[in-house]
């Protein structure tokens, strides 16, 4: 983990800030054509059924409009953004035959030291392509299937076929069909009926190369009564030209089937963050979501769950800190179709510096939704009179027979709380950092260890820069 200076000029990003040279990487051309998007799945040697998906995505994505509701991102310009980038290897399932250079990267972002401690099975994907991956046997033994979607296609294509941008589809936005067009990279997961994986499935994404995008698709399948938890970290390094992030999550949780899906973003600060995330739950089913954004220049991001079967139940817990440059739209959203369906969203969102923080959530009942519960609760905490920080919640109850209730807060450090503490020997700056730890704890507690210690460094840089 990074060291926490009290005294440096601006955020300390050398945890994340370094790069190595592509030398023998394959990469396409700049841009989005028709030819790109055969060579990527000529390249990835696609079925058939595949190449056409990803041709018709293109095309939905030329007719789609770029959204006009959110954060400008006329900054981003498809002709300049690589959409596929190939480390020099294959994916290797020891560690010791990863090349130096890529193996240092996750090493020094402590991904082998991670799954040596506390994890049930890695990924890592470096650029478009994942270059690690390893599980434990007894998780294999099991049944649990975790691997990266292009082996999923190859091994498993009836399932990935019948589930992949199902929930996603590329006319949901221009994005969407972006990522149907040049997907790459990502995990799927496959939980038997009645498992129960006891510790934690990870996937670590690092984008290296500069004006490129990175598309990963994850796809998990837990089935009737399984349980899985996922965790999810990604970062880049800082280049002066834009980079995208267009990936896709797909999760499908089965009858009486619980899954967390935990997520810290540290993105650079050149980053378009463009990402999609869709849960859909059956009868008893339970959908948690724990996320952290920290990164990106610009976000939009919404995990939505849709609860299809009756007494299912979903909880997001999120936290977004936008500093210096960052307009992050943030939220969750929820569609509740079962009877005695449950949801609860609470957000925490920090802006710093003259960042722009949005938490914009949408809560839709259907009528059939009878004896629906939903619980919103947003904070945004503003640290100086430069920042901004709004609040966009969207309510769509169209039943009577439901409780739902919204409470939304905006403030600023107290003043006093910072008199205190600094009457009890405390600097400032470190007074300020405690108050938005304390601040962020529900979330950071809901995080494995790792991630809790980084996401309360991440925060501490963010406080103790400038």
């Amino acid at each position: 983990m990074a060291e926490i200076k009290p005294d440096v000029k601006d955020i300390d990003r050398s945890l994340y800030d370094f790069r190595y040279d592509e030398k023998d990487f394959y990469k396409v051309k700049e841009g989005l054509t028709e030819d790109i998007v055969r060579q990527i799945s000529k390249e990835k040697n696609d079925p058939e059924w595949m190449t056409e998906f990803r041709l018709k995505a293109l095309e939905t994505y030329n007719e789609q409009k770029i959204p006009e509701w959110g954060p400008d991102i006329s900054g981003l310009n498809m002709d300049d953004i690589v959409t596929y980038v190939r480390p020099n290897t294959g994916m290797k399932g020891k560690w010791s035959e990863v090349p130096d250079d890529i193996k240092n990267t996750f090493e020094r972002l402590g991904i082998p030291d991670a799954e040596r401690k506390s994890l049930a099975g890695v990924g890592a994907q470096y650029d478009s392509e994942l270059v690690y991956h390893n599980v434990k046997e007894e998780v294999l033994a099991q049944g649990v299937v975790y691997t990266d979607m292009e082996s999923a296609l190859r091994d498993h294509e009836d399932l990935v076929k019948s589930h992949f941008m199902k929930l996603v589809p590329p006319t949901d936005h221009k994005f969407a069909a972006l990522h149907g067009a040049v997907w790459s990279g990502g995990s799927f997961v496959y939980v038997p009926a009645g498992v129960k994986v006891e510790i934690p499935l990870q996937s670590y994404f690092r984008l290296n190369a500069p004006g490129a995008g990175q598309f990963e698709h994850t796809l998990i399948i837990v089935e009737e009564g399984a349980d899985l938890h996922f965790i999810e970290g990604c970062s880049a390094p800082k280049y002066s030209v834009a980079n995208l992030h267009a990936g896709c999550v797909e999760l499908y949780v089965g009858k009486n089937a619980h899954l967390r899906y935990s997520t810290i973003e540290n993105w650079s600060k050149n980053m378009y963050n463009l990402n999609t995330k869709r849960a859909i739950c059956e009868e008893g089913a339970t959908m948690e979501w724990v996320s952290g954004s920290f990164g990106s220049h610009v976000s939009y991001l919404y995990p939505t769950t849709i609860l299809k079967g009756d007494n299912s139940h979903m909880e997001f817990t999120g936290i977004t800190f936008a500093g210096k440059t960052q307009n992050l739209d943030t939220g969750a959203k929820v569609i509740q179709i079962g009877k005695n369906t449950a949801s609860s969203i609470s957000s925490k969102s920090i802006s710093k510096d003259g960042g722009i923080s949005t938490y914009r959530s949408s809560i839709t009942v259907m009528p059939q939704a009878k004896n629906a519960k939903a619980t919103v609760s947003c904070q945004s905490l503003m640290l100086d009179d430069i920042s901004v920080s709004d609040t966009v919640p969207a309510m769509d109850i169209r039943t009577d027979d439901a409780d739902i209730g919204h409470e939304a807060k905006i403030g600023r450090i107290s003043d006093d709380a910072v008199f205190y503490l600094m009457s009890r020997g405390i600097s400032e700056n470190e007074a300020r950092a405690m108050i938005v730890s304390g601040f962020a704890n529900p979330v950071s507690k809901e995080l494995p260890l790792e991630y809790a210690v980084e996401m309360n460094n991440l925060i501490n840089l963010e406080m103790t820069g400038g």
